[in-house]
């Protein structure tokens, strides 16, 4: 195998800027200020002081049912994400088992502490070598599944606020007129990539967008589907915790949160400090427990992959170098 094809697919693109790599630490730093704020205020309300304040609130929680929410949970959102990403695979690169997938994803949760982003580009760069599958396509499949997950996640935002209409805050409204704006473009986009809309244009052609000419209007449904489970999941394992913090709240609530709150987790940083933001948004009485809940709940979900992934780590880099060593071999004993 050449080292032109074994290169990372970011290979020849110019390093990022300062300000790129600064940027999800200041918006870190940014969150953390905010809500250290808000809970030293709700800690004096209380005439408490902060650490004190906390501690009490971590006090409270059934630590043992906690887990046994949270453990099944992240095991079966590994499984599932696996199994999308193992589906759209087989359709745009390669053929390759579902059991071939999961050490390679699993192992991509470590680098995805710090950035989702970070963890698909591993899985582009692993297929390259394994199949020799071109960077850029699998860099192609990787966003086709985040598009998908985007109008997964909006469309369960919709039918969350549509049953929640009344209880929910009042920017939570502007969902489904997203969702409606979202649903013309993906028409749109559909006639684009079939040759019916704007014809002459030839962005289209670039390896980068070779999913979607390959996609039929069924197969993004198909990974909505199959992506829903998680999400279902998640709205029944999220609101049985709130409890166990003393956050009084509903599944139907829930479903109308929880795709927002996934939305915050997506903003490029560490610790998801977004999402633990927007959840002491959503409980303005209960910042403290809400903050709580957020910090345990996210980096509970990111660390637990991790762990996940480093009990796959050693098969593969196997599986990465060694089919490389493997691909090599013959050369050499020429």
């Amino acid at each position: 195998m050449s080292e032109a094809t074994a290169a990372p697919p970011s290979s020849g693109r110019p390093p990022a800027k300062l300000w790129q790599k600064l940027l999800p630490w200041a918006i870190t730093a940014a969150c953390f200020a905010f809500l250290y704020g808000r809970i030293d205020a709700a800690a004096e309300r209380q005439g408490q002081s902060l650490a004190p304040y906390l501690a009490a609130i971590f006090a409270r929680v059934e630590w043992g049912r906690w887990l046994a929410l949270m453990i099944p949970y992240s095991i079966l959102f590994f499984l599932i994400d696996s199994w999308v990403l193992w589906r759209v695979v087989n359709w745009f690169n390669t053929r390759i088992a579902y059991a071939d997938i999961l050490p390679v994803r699993a192992s991509t949760y470590v680098l995805s502490i710090l950035n989702e982003q970070i963890g698909k580009g591993a899985m582009a760069i692993y297929l390259n070598r394994r199949d020799g599958v071109p960077g850029w396509q699998v860099g192609s499949s990787m966003l086709f599944i985040m598009f998908c997950e985007f109008y997964y996640l909006l469309g369960w935002a919709t039918i969350g606020t549509l049953l929640r209409w009344d209880s929910l805050p009042g920017i939570f409204h502007n969902i489904p007129l997203l969702a409606l704006a979202a649903a013309v473009f993906f028409v749109l986009w559909i006639a684009y990539f079939r040759g019916r809309l704007l014809p002459n244009l030839t962005l289209r052609d670039r390896d980068l967008l070779h999913a979607f000419r390959r996609a039929r209007p069924s197969q993004y449904l198909v990974i909505l589907a199959m992506r829903s489970p998680a999400l279902l999941a998640a709205v029944a394992v999220y609101t049985w915790a709130l409890g166990l913090f003393g956050i009084s709240s509903s599944l139907g609530e829930i479903l109308g949160y929880l795709p927002v709150i996934f939305f915050g987790a997506a903003v490029p940083g560490p610790m998801r400090a977004v999402a633990i933001t927007m959840w002491t948004t959503l409980f303005p009485d209960q910042v403290g427990e809400a903050a709580a809940f957020g910090l345990c709940m996210h980096n509970f979900f990111i660390f637990f992959n991790a762990a996940i992934g480093l009990l796959f780590m050693r098969r593969a880099q196997r599986e990465i170098f060694g089919e490389r060593e493997r691909t090599l071999a013959p050369e050499t004993e020429r």
